[in-house]
């Protein structure tokens, strides 16, 4: 008797089990999906502010171009969030990092348009408070220098 009630005690506790994995598992699909939608509305977002040379460039390349309205300086946004920002010079090598970001729990696609309105609308003051770090100009990533302070939000 004891031993019939541990064994369906047992298969309830299973099932519960099973049940609950089973809905845990949903509710990441259901999390990976909303965050794969932002991240696609960022992206169509961001290319409809693109010149049509810089979407061209960011569908082949994944990154885009653009000149400070400040200095004339051009920088490479690449695709990313963070450390995607790299001042190039007149041949296309980087030259220098830069990393600024806004606050916020942001898609790569929404990150990458404020880095193109700031650069291109207040050059000076986005530098002013962004990191700077140094980029190798053929292959490997970023070489880093001491930071100033952390990457800008």
């Amino acid at each position: 008797m004891l031993t019939e009630r541990l064994i369906t005690a047992g298969r309830r506790l299973c099932h519960s089990v099973r049940e609950g994995a089973r809905k845990i598992l949903t509710v990441r699909e259901r999390y990976r999906a909303m965050m794969d939608a932002r991240e696609a509305r960022g992206i169509m977002l961001l290319r409809e502010w693109l010149s049509p040379t810089q979407r061209a460039q960011f569908d082949t390349s994944k990154y885009f171009d653009v000149v400070g309205c400040d200095s004339g300086t051009r920088y490479r946004i690449h695709y990313g969030r963070v450390t995607n920002v790299h001042q190039i010079d007149e041949a296309g090598r980087p030259v220098m990092g830069w990393c600024f970001v806004p606050s916020g729990g942001l898609v790569a696609g929404d990150v990458m348009l404020v880095q193109k309105i700031a650069l291109e609308t207040n050059e000076q003051t986005t530098l002013a408070v962004a990191n700077s770090f140094r980029v190798q100009a053929l292959g490997g990533g970023p070489t880093r220098t001491p930071p100033r302070r952390a990457c800008s939000a």
